[in-house]
């Protein structure tokens, strides 16, 4: 009687556990093989993975194979049927991801349970895995994953006690394990540990007596002990030297002010897991705007500090009409001073170009319906720290991105599995709101009263990379805004269903969806959250998902990265290089060049087709930065991070263009930086070749203030002084 072949089921995989056995990936890892040495035989693929597994079953009557003992086989059939190219890119592939679980066991000290890269591991290992005192790891990164995913899973027992919170836990571990969703880096750090603070953005007011500056410091320094960024407006206090009646004293002003939250951040820090961060914001008709727009010239100053100026439609109309406009004392609303306002934008520009502070918001824009809902409650003044999430004060929000590259399928966007993971996330994020354990009882109540939440994407450049459609062209820019209208449409339906079941976010009476309120917009939506969408720049979230970060164009394609007190990871984008390898054209000579020069426009012996597609941050001229951005800016409920990079060797006035081309194009604020203006900066390729050119006759002989400089002629903004050449 002849025995029956034994059919293998089950296999055994590098950490000891068992696992089922999928032929699948084998198929997959022969066909990707096969492709990179030009092979496109997808059924070929499938008929050697046959007979590798009746390899297996023959060899493996008694025993269970291990991963490698299956890989082993591969590779013995590849050389066998004579596929020789097909398995050394097979072999290359293996001795490669044997160096990767090298370098991630040596990171954390054990082998990682996900296949996530060396840098995301130092990431994990830096700031987010739990240790003991001894500060010994004592999770892994699923643990991690799965100790989130359990606490925020918990919120939906407060809508239904039978809820399967196991089933919901699974699917938001799922999805954070695999990469397709982060949530902000307090709810990873915190969530299912003691201190339960989930939220990143958080704005605070900042009221005009000792008594209210003081409490805001303190408010200050209990969230950023907690994990989380403060935002404020410093707007309602009086101007340096206005009368103090009740002491008979004079003001010291809102930027005097602001160096005591600044040294109090710098205290904080200290003792936390990451850095404090402030956004510092100033009305441009507040009387000391002047030193405002300047503060930050000595960059070792007000260094825990953004600061954005807060821009008018009535002054952007002065700008345009070049006009005059009036400063407004906020303590008795009193017109003290006029200035011309085309003076003060280019006071504006100037800084910025100079180290990229002041960036701009656009006020009255922050206050139009979709991104104050709630205008009953009050106005907002100021957003969180990167400017994305304006916000009313005692407000905060949690935010998430969904990872656009684990959205393909085949080169394309795969709608149906996009729209999965945004119902799952404003899930996610909605019972973050319910699990949070706020600093302030203002903050909760304010929070819990509109429930926004700010779901995002990232990944976008290399989207695009994997889809072979440069940054700078219309099809981006069309994609980027056909995507955005899709996730903030579903955003918006999972958010509807979510109030069918827990009821709409409490202040929705009143709101511009309540078709009996004063404030209605026309139209009436019954949603859980007050807003549902925000583009923040991911930072580190985005490292762990091995993704660019947000919508931002790469910095470069191979580059340092300077993080977590002074150490450098290296990073070269896994697409690009692949592509070069593809083409033949890959060599450690021409990586070391990339990573001297960053760009790759000026490489000739890279193919042209390539050099089109992969463009860096600085290849795209601030037009394609800001169209972008308008782009994102138009299906975002709240609003988009968005640097727009400039070369060190910019002008002046390609800075005022751009500030000016966002306005037109109805961003809400914006940001830029020019390369190496500033020391220190968390991006790096070659340093050795940027040149810092610092504006002549920046300040007024006469009287000291900054000169403003326009059509040749240098202005002082204070006094008469005015030279031409």
């Amino acid at each position: 009687m002849v025995e029956a072949a034994r059919r293998i089921t089950k296999v055994q995989k590098r950490d000891g556990r068992i696992a089922d056995f999928d032929q699948e990936k084998i198929t997959t890892a022969i066909f990707n093989a096969a492709k990179s040495v030009g092979g496109e035989d997808y059924e070929l693929a499938k008929s050697i993975s046959d007979e590798v597994v009746a390899t297996l079953n023959r060899e493996f009557r008694t025993k269970l194979p291990n991963v490698e003992q299956v890989q082993d086989t591969a590779e013995k059939v590849l050389i066998k049927l004579d596929h020789a190219k097909t398995a050394k890119a097979y072999i290359l592939y293996r001795q490669k991801h044997a160096e990767i679980r090298q370098q991630r066991a040596a990171v954390l000290g054990f082998e990682s349970d996900l296949k996530l890269s060396p840098n995301s591991l130092k990431v994990l290992k830096e700031r987010y895995l739990r240790k003991d005192r001894d500060g010994n790891i004592i999770e892994s990164p699923l643990e991690m994953f799965m100790r989130v995913a359990a606490n925020i899973a918990q919120a939906d027992l407060n809508y239904d006690s039978e809820a399967d919170t196991k089933k919901i836990a699974h699917d938001f571990t799922e999805m954070m394990a695999s990469q397709e969703f982060m949530p902000n880096t307090p709810t990873l750090m915190n969530a299912g540990n003691e201190l339960q603070q989930l939220s990143a953005c958080f704005v605070l007011p900042v009221q005009d007596s000792i008594e209210g500056i003081f409490e805001s410091v303190k408010n200050q320094a209990l969230i950023h002990k907690s994990g989380g960024g403060t935002g404020f407006s410093f707007s309602k206090l009086r101007p340096k030297n206005d009368m103090v009646i009740s002491t008979k004293g004079v003001s010291s002003g809102p930027v005097s002010f602001m160096r005591v939250f600044d040294i109090a951040t710098e205290v904080v820090k200290q003792g936390g897991k990451r850095r404090g961060a402030n956004m510092g914001i100033l009305r441009v008709d507040h009387p000391d705007v002047l030193d405002f727009i300047s503060m930050k010239r000595d960059m070792n100053t007000m260094q825990n500090f953004n600061i954005s100026v807060g821009l008018t439609e009535k002054f952007m109309k002065a700008v345009e009409n070049d006009e005059m406009y009036d400063l407004i004392n906020p303590h008795n609303n009193q017109a003290v001073h006029r200035l011309r306002a085309r003076d003060v934008f280019n006071m504006i520009v100037s800084e910025a170009w100079r180290n990229g502070d002041p960036g701009i918001v656009f006020l009255d824009r922050m206050n139009i319906p979709r991104t104050n809902p709630t205008p009953e409650i009050g106005d907002i003044e100021s957003t969180n720290p990167c400017g994305e999430q304006p916000l009313l004060p005692y407000e905060s929000c949690n935010l998430g991105s969904v990872n656009l590259v684990k959205m393909m399928n085949d080169g394309e966007v795969d709608w149906e599995h996009l729209r999965k993971i945004v119902h799952r996330a404003v899930h996610f994020l909605d019972n973050v709101i319910d699990m949070n354990k706020y600093p302030l009882p203002q903050i909760e109540n304010m929070t819990k009263s509109n429930r926004k939440i700010g779901l995002g994407i990232m990944g976008w450049a290399d989207l695009l990379y994997k889809m072979k459609i440069p940054y700078n062209s219309e099809e981006a820019v069309k994609l980027g805004e056909k995507l955005m209208k899709f996730v903030s449409e579903e955003a918006d339906k999972a958010s509807i269903e979510l109030a069918q079941v827990r009821g709409v976010f409490p202040n929705w009476k009143g709101s511009v969806y309540d078709p009996e309120s004063k404030h209605f917009a026309g139209e009436s939506f019954r949603l859980r959250n007050a807003t549902r969408t925000t583009i923040a720049p991911t930072g580190t979230i985005s490292m762990i998902s091995d993704c660019s970060s947000g919508i931002e164009p790469l910095f470069a394609l191979a580059f340092y990265k300077h993080v977590m007190d002074g150490k450098d990871l290296v990073y070269i984008n896994e697409i690009f290089e692949k592509e070069l390898k593809q083409n033949d054209v890959y060599s450690d000579a021409l990586m070391q060049k990339i990573m001297n020069q960053g760009t790759i426009q000026h490489i000739e012996e890279i193919p042209e087709e390539i050099r089109k597609v992969f463009v860096v941050s600085h290849d795209i001229t601030p037009y394609w930065h800001l169209r972008m951005q308008a782009a994102f800016q138009k299906y975002t409920d709240n609003a988009v991070s968005k640097t727009v990079n400039f070369p060190n060797s910019a002008t002046i006035s390609e800075v005022e263009e751009a500030y000016m081309l966002a306005y037109k194009l109805g961003c809400k604020g914006v940001t830029i930086y020019r390369d190496g203006s500033r020391e220190g900066q968390i991006l790096n390729i070659d340093t050795s070749k940027v040149k810092r050119e610092e504006p002549k006759e920046e300040l007024c002989p006469e009287c000291g203030a900054a000169l403003v400089f326009r059509e040749g002629c240098a202005t002082c903004i204070k006094c008469d002084y005015s030279v031409c050449k």
